[in-house]
């Protein structure tokens, strides 16, 4: 079915209806920004099939899409009514109204004081929270002040934590962070522990921060073996040509087993995952890694097309590895790009997975800037907005996809707030564990029961837990519906 050409008209037509003043003080009409935010969705979204409004046949004329628009007194009023089921199948889609800070952030660069935390429920609660620090960024606020890896925290600006209040009181640029002791008891009973105040209290603010992902690497040698170890943090592209390096590192050594840290890794660049999974592995130049499941007239235009645009192959890489088997380190943090780096490799190596189950994200979003073609070029001067809608899901060669409630471990082991230990050093008790894996030694490792996180800094981030692609989608204006 094709679109009525009245859509198109829309592009070039005035719409004399309500305007409001915008972040760079440049007037843009409301139902101006409403039309992108329609025509974004219309054409990419992924869940396009499930929502009524978004039918290319909905409107029978200019008058009536004007007067669809002009019932929404906000872009954001008419995103959200747009999201197929928010609470339980898409988390994720989001508006913006400053795509510069969307830029930044997908470069690594936001506002931060430093911190890296995960936050759980107080033994014997669920209600009241305290968090734990996971890492410190280099050059940070929050080093600056002396905070680091284990840390405790239960209070911001005097008011304890729990599940009512966190969320507003952790989403503050700057704030007093109070923190706490944490007694273990010396048991692995969590029924036992107890969290005390210490009477700390550190004045924290979000400063521009340029977040490395590469948070550490090494070659360890133990038990005979040369083992790569990459904490990775994120899957960001600006970063590839670094990480390339460190894999050239790894070859040059000649290392017999890799671990890649994913425990805070919340997700990112499909692109930056491929590249990784084939720097892993190398044996599969142009095997399929990925395809990809998008709304059905995407999909069947390309079906019908290209096909190969539906799928992501295995790249040529000089620095590959060609490992057999890698051993991964997860958490319930573990998301999106992390998860499909896991799933996607599975079917070809032994992928040994470590932790606890990830977060159980596999869908794909996207930029849409208000331009002809959605793309950064020669977009509508009135207004920053982009929408970031989930435009696509990922399947591996053999169709594995829509796992809800993550990716299950071959191994169970959570990290302990009292125990965090410091990455990178051989006694860091889920690298330890990792390494007597590898060399076969006793990995008895009771647990009597997991704390379970209830939320991380990701929370409070542009994309909490996000895949993104970075293909060109200026081809979708070449489809007619």
């Amino acid at each position: 079915m094709k679109k009525k050409a009245f859509i198109y008209f829309f592009l070039i037509t005035s719409l004399f209806l309500s305007c409001f003043e915008d972040n760079d003080d440049n007037l843009a009409r409301t139902s101006d920004i409403n039309d992108f935010v329609w025509r974004g969705m219309n054409a990419a979204y992924l869940y396009k099939d499930e929502i009524t409004n978004l039918d290319n046949d909905r409107f029978g004329n200019m008058e009536e899409y004007f007067s669809f628009l002009n019932n929404y007194d906000s872009p954001e009023t008419l995103f959200e009514s747009l999201i197929y089921e928010r609470n339980l199948i898409d988390k994720y889609s989001l508006i913006i109204d400053d795509y510069i800070e969307l830029q930044q952030y997908l470069s690594g660069n936001i506002l931060s004081n430093g911190i890296e935390f995960g936050l759980s429920f107080i033994p014997n609660s669920n209600y009241e929270i305290f968090g734990y620090v996971r890492y410190v960024h280099s050059g940070s606020v929050a080093e600056a002040n002396g905070i680091k890896r284990g840390d405790i925290f239960v209070s911001v600006n005097n008011t304890f934590l729990n599940i009512d209040n966190f969320s507003n009181l952790l989403s503050q640029n700057s704030y007093v962070m109070g923190f706490a002791i944490y007694l273990d008891n010396n048991t692995n009973d969590i029924s036992d522990d107890s969290i005390l105040s210490n009477g700390v209290n550190i004045n924290l603010s979000k400063v521009p921060l340029v977040k490395n992902p590469v948070y550490h690497y090494s070659i360890i040698n133990e038990g005979g073996k040369k083992i790569g170890y990459l904490m990775y943090n994120q899957f960001l592209s600006n970063y590839d040509s670094y990480v390339e390096s460190i894999f050239s590192e790894f070859k040059s050594n000649l290392i017999d087993e890799i671990i890649i840290d994913l425990r805070y890794n919340p997700g990112g660049s499909v692109n930056s995952a491929l590249l990784i999974s084939s720097l892993l592995t190398g044996q599969f130049t142009n095997e399929i890694f990925s395809y990809e499941e998008w709304n059905s007239e995407i999909q069947n235009y390309w079906n019908n097309n290209n096909p190969e645009y539906l799928v992501n192959r295995f790249l040529s890489l000089e620095n590959s590895l060609k490992m057999n088997k890698i051993y991964v380190l997860t958490s319930r943090s573990t998301a999106s790009a992390s998860e499909l780096l896991i799933n996607c490799l599975s079917p070809y190596i032994n992928v040994v997975q470590i932790g606890t189950s990830t977060y159980g994200k596999y869908q794909a979003s996207i930029t849409l800037y208000d331009s002809n073609n959605f793309s950064n070029q020669n977009t509508n001067p009135a207004h920053n907005y982009a929408i970031q809608p989930l435009v696509m899901k990922t399947l591996n060669v053999n169709g594995v996809t829509d796992y809800y409630n993550g990716l299950e471990p071959d191994y169970i082991f959570e990290e302990r707030p009292y125990n965090m230990g410091i990455i990178g050093e051989l006694n860091e008790p889920m690298l330890n564990y990792t390494i007597n894996l590898i060399n076969q030694r006793s990995v008895s490792f009771e647990q009597s029961e997991l704390f379970g996180t209830i939320g991380d800094n990701f929370k409070f981030e542009y994309l909490n837990k996000e895949m993104y692609i970075d293909k060109s989608f200026l081809n979708i204006n070449e489809i007619s519906f």
